[in-house]
């Protein structure tokens, strides 16, 4: 793996009023929640950083952020790294071959396993256009 890309973890991101932030869809699906480490107008003080709720119309984009690659030839997304190595998830259409590549069942369909680092490869960031 390129030391150039690091695994980060899923999440929304918007842009608003030029500026780029962390987010959250919701509390309903036409609302987006801004986070920010510094104070800016509009934001409320919460735990020790701001968030904004904004109309999704308001944005100038949002997308989803995720890091994916390839374990045993099948893909995975990227949910964290360790000493022990990347923590991933099969994103393939077999729970045969999930099982079959050491994956465990986390839940109905959805298997996890944490493999060395050197074993996943093709890894890159994906920005997935929210709709």
């Amino acid at each position: 793996m390129s030391d150039e890309i690091v695994p980060v973890a899923s999440g929304f991101v918007a842009r608003h009023r030029g500026r780029t932030h962390p987010a959250a869809i919701g509390p309903d699906s036409d609302e987006v929640v801004l986070f920010s480490e510094e104070e800016l107008e509009g934001f409320e003080a919460v735990s020790g950083y701001w968030r904004r709720t904004v109309d999704r119309s308001d944005l100038e984009w949002l997308v989803l952020v995720r890091t994916v690659g390839a374990f045993g030839g099948e893909p995975c997304v990227i949910l964290d790294e360790d000493d022990d190595g990347l923590h991933i998830a099969y994103t393939g259409h077999s729970g045969m071959k999930a099982e079959a590549l050491g994956y465990w069942m986390v839940d109905h369909g959805a298997y996890e396993v944490v493999v060395p680092r050197e074993e996943v490869f093709s890894i890159r960031v994906e920005r997935l256009p929210v709709t």
